[in-house]
């Protein structure tokens, strides 16, 4: 059994053997990875110990006060919150060692499953897949890429039946984005950059070796990376005043010229959301501890939404013309999002498109109504509708 006791032992151990100021950044990653200490709940040899989930926060909090090397999450979310998991859960011995450079960021992974055809309804995907001896063929658009410009890998959702009802139809691949036939191009955003893509796969050969679950059990796989993903991008650890309440918070007790009887009581209201969503959000880090993540993510990642646009409208609104004024327009292609560290014309701006990415909220406010409150579910008469009988 392994306890708090043993992972700052073997922490210790890490330290010593790979001193983080005489260490290579990326070198030290592999060695905690090799010593079960990336994320310590996973299996030995996969970058933990099967230890309690719980126990993490114990090698973090060791390695942090040796000021050692950390993977930027940022910049490998999609990776680390989404893809692993469900490697985790659904792969193959040989698939689950691209484990090892995902976590240590040696490798970007991006997410192949919205498309421009099928808007907020995941499940009515077009893109087609093929077998073809050993191999399969795919073609189709994906849209709203985050990173597959910078990507390696790709998790990917195909049509691989269309002959059945949307959910039955579809495949769960994982897809090398250096493979001929993949095409990314930028989608330039309302910021100026380019971090979203939409990425065209035209005969694209994935080996079977490459499906994660079973053909046709596509939907299922996929639940996996949804459910992970909404407490990816709602449910992240946050200290207090963390996210975007921190900037307005200290443009408030720096700024008082600015202040407004209005403005104060709406800065309150939302600073006690804020603090009320962080607490939940750790109260479902919790829940996860003993077992996976479940339809609450849908919530928190609803709330990280609605939060992030409020407060960065009243940050535009407490500066005045000030707030009107965005550093840079320059077309870029960003390796990660920074809210916090950019002005607040970016925060208002960017902030738009969180109730898209990760699943619309309009969607997640029917997850939480039918699989959290219980509340009946809307009418849907494809249901039981071949894909390819379906209006489009």
């Amino acid at each position: 059994m392994t306890d708090a006791a043993e992972l700052k032992r073997r922490t210790a151990q890490l330290l010593a053997d790979f001193p983080p100021a005489e260490t290579d950044r990326l070198d030290f990653l592999k060695a905690r990875f090799d010593a079960g200490l990336a994320w310590v709940h996973y299996p030995e040899g996969l970058g933990g110990l099967g230890a309690p989930r719980s126990l993490q926060a114990v090698v973090d909090a060791e390695l942090e006060a040796a000021d050692a090397p950390d993977n930027d999450p940022r910049r490998i979310g999609i990776g680390l919150g989404m893809a692993a998991p469900t490697i985790l859960k659904y792969g193959t011995d040989e698939q689950k060692q691209l484990l090892r450079p995902l976590w240590v960021g040696e490798e970007v992974w991006c997410q192949l499953f919205s498309e421009p055809g099928a808007g907020s309804d995941l499940a009515a995907l077009g893109t087609r897949a093929v077998r073809q001896g050993g191999d399969w063929v795919v073609n189709g658009q994906k849209v709203w890429t985050s990173s597959a410009h910078l990507a390696r890998w790709a998790i990917l959702i195909a049509r691989t039946d269309p002959d059945v009802p949307k959910h039955r139809g579809i495949t769960y691949f994982i897809c090398d984005m250096t493979d001929p036939g993949v095409e990314v191009r930028p989608l330039r955003q309302i910021t100026g950059e380019a971090e979203f893509n939409e990425v065209f796969l035209t005969d694209v050969r994935i080996p079977d070796s490459r499906r994660l679950g079973e053909v046709g059990d596509g939907w299922r796989v996929a639940q996996t990376t949804l459910n992970n993903e909404r407490v990816a991008i709602g449910g992240m650890r946050l200290p207090r005043e963390g996210g975007m309440i921190g900037p307005v918070s200290r443009t408030w007790r720096e700024r008082p010229d600015l202040r407004t009887h209005d403005l104060h009581q709406r800065l309150l209201k939302l600073w006690v959301e804020a603090e009320v969503a962080r607490l939940t959000g750790e109260r479902l880090r919790q829940q996860m501890v003993v077992g996976q993540p479940g339809p609450e993510g849908a919530g928190m990642k609803l709330a990280f939404a609605r939060l992030n646009q409020e407060i960065s409208g009243l940050e535009v609104e407490l500066l005045g013309e000030e707030g009107l004024l965005y550093e840079d327009w320059t077309m870029r292609r960003p390796e990660l999002v920074d809210f916090t560290g950019r002005d607040a014309g970016y925060r208002y701006l960017r902030s738009k498109g969180n109730s898209i990415e990760g699943g619309t909220s309009e969607v997640l406010l029917n997850i939480v109504a039918e699989r959290v409150l219980g509340l009946p579910s809307e009418p849907r008469n494809d249901k039981d509708v071949a894909w390819k009988d379906l209006a489009r």
